[in-house]
């Protein structure tokens, strides 16, 4: 089998694991505003057009860079740097939601009130 062709293979295994309804918070983007990850794929296929893979992906909704994470995760997969198994555990196991980093890099969420440390407090009269 040519190595083209055991690419497409491996890409279309790891393909068949993301169709269905899923969990999707692994391949969301950071900002995506979408209420709920659980989404229906209902088609994910693959056909190589001479160097190039095409994904043709179907669904009613989509998440935020979702299709966008899958073509990169198939791509790992065509590389042989993944399994095809890998996706379907992925699929399976949600990443934990990260936070998106604010200007002052200390998390998603601004401050609210001042900011004292005990040693000024201390040095503040009391209002």
């Amino acid at each position: 089998m040519s190595r083209r062709r055991s690419i497409s293979r491996r890409c279309s295994e790891g393909a068949r694991h993301l169709v269905g309804h899923h969990d999707f918070t692994t391949f969301r983007d950071l900002l995506c505003q979408a209420k709920s990850p659980l989404k229906t794929l209902d088609a994910l296929e693959l056909r190589r057009a001479g160097d190039e893979i095409h994904i043709e992906a179907r669904a009613r909704s989509f998440l935020h860079h979702q299709v966008r994470n899958m073509a990169g995760t198939l791509k790992l997969v065509g590389l042989g740097r993944w399994h095809p198994e890998d996706v379907a555990a992925r699929a399976r196991r949600p990443r934990p939601p990260r936070r998106r980093p604010d200007r002052t890099g200390r998390g998603s969420r601004p401050r609210r009130g001042p900011i004292r440390s005990p040693e000024i407090s201390k040095a503040l009269p009391a209002t």
